[in-house]
């Protein structure tokens, strides 16, 4: 019999951990694993994806938001799904996922497992790990950096396993139109939120644009912080080559149309729209935080500087963008390694490990 494999995640928004988590639950060996999403809040951007993978969605609200009543209703869902394996994604399920899976576990027996999982620089503090560890069977990251601030925390290497994130590498390829042949635009894919800090990459684009005036700058993404970024951008004395676009499930054309990709993000785990850059062969500008310099290695596949460093984010954007040389062999060295290193198979069968194990057990 198929283990039922439940997500728990707060919505299906144009998000790294959501499509994470999305592309992990469609490509579990379903001779072997159910998966099951279940969202927090109602339909969003990427359940049509899910449905036509054949995946079973339940939702706790039908917008975005949720109500004060959730949690009660949580315990409840959770009960009814009966899961073998409880797998919380970002903050909110997190801890709620994790309290109510682990008294379901002693009340009923099921699920047999709560698998935690830790993205993004800012996560361990966000979902409070310092003490909401403990109600986990084992925990997963995907990034060294993580791996090693849980570890700080108290968490045992037996209980920790750092899955890097995947990447389709037959779906994101090079571009058609050839790096030296493109303009000189600059792409940041990202939510619009404080982790990210879209603000040093706006101050450093206004020093570019004095070495570089034909240069452009473009945000792809949408979040919380989407008024305070827009506001920057309106108040940059560069504001007229600044451009913003919103979440798209197909990021592919703005990669295919970019000459760089920048991120300027304060914390990170390990980025999945690096992956998928490097997997379309661009050069990389980024901040040397959280798992990043592990995925980026200078000169050869990027240039990294300090986080809310605009003046040293600025010099490599320019180095780059004078450096045509330079640029095509990051172009090359990026996607190989991403081919190498970053495959869906590697990431989805050591989950299909854990959660056997942990049934197993």
């Amino acid at each position: 019999m198929a283990l039922r494999i439940v997500f728990l995640l707060e919505d299906l928004c144009f998000g790294g951990t959501q499509r994470q988590t999305l592309q992990l639950a469609l490509r579990l060996d379903r001779s072997r694993f159910e998966p099951v999403l279940l969202t927090l809040t109602g339909e969003t951007d990427l359940d049509e994806e899910a449905r036509s993978g054949g995946l079973e969605i339940h939702y706790m609200n039908t917008g975005r938001s949720v109500d004060w009543l959730f949690f009660i209703r949580l315990y409840r869902t959770l009960r009814a799904l009966n899961a073998d394996v409880l797998v919380p994604c970002t903050a909110l399920p997190n801890i709620w996922g994790r309290i109510w899976g682990r008294l379901l576990k002693k009340q009923c027996g099921r699920p047999r497992g709560v698998v935690g999982t830790v993205r993004g620089g800012g996560a361990p503090k966000r979902q409070y790990e310092k003490w909401l560890w403990r109600l986990c069977d084992h925990m997963v990251c995907n990034s060294l950096a993580l791996q090693d601030v849980l570890k700080g925390l108290g968490v045992p290497s037996s209980l920790v396993t750092c899955i890097p994130n995947g990447v389709d590498t037959e779906r994101f390829m090079p571009g058609p139109v050839s790096l030296q042949e493109r303009e000189n635009l600059i792409v940041c894919v990202a939510r619009l939120c404080e982790d990210k800090d879209q603000a040093t990459l706006i101050h450093a684009f206004e020093q570019v644009c004095g070495r570089i005036p034909d240069a452009r700058l473009r945000f792809v993404g949408d979040g919380p912080w989407e008024d305070k970024v827009r506001s920057c951008a309106a108040a940059s004395p560069a504001h007229g080559r600044i451009e913003f676009v919103a979440g798209t499930q197909d990021v592919r054309p703005h990669l295919h149309e970019a000459k760089i990709f920048a991120l300027s993000s304060v914390r990170e785990g390990q980025p999945n729209v690096l992956l998928e850059a490097m997997t379309c062969g661009l050069p990389i500008c980024a901040t040397a935080v959280g798992g990043i310099p592990a995925m980026i290695a200078q000169p050869a596949n990027g240039l990294l500087s300090a986080p809310s460093d605009s003046k040293g984010m600025a010099d490599n954007i320019v180095q780059l963008l004078e450096d045509e040389r330079l640029v095509l062999s990051m172009s090359d060295a990026n996607r190989a390694r991403a081919v190498r290193d970053f495959s869906f198979d590697a990431m989805v069968s050591a989950h299909e490990t854990i959660f056997e194990q942990l049934c197993a057990e």
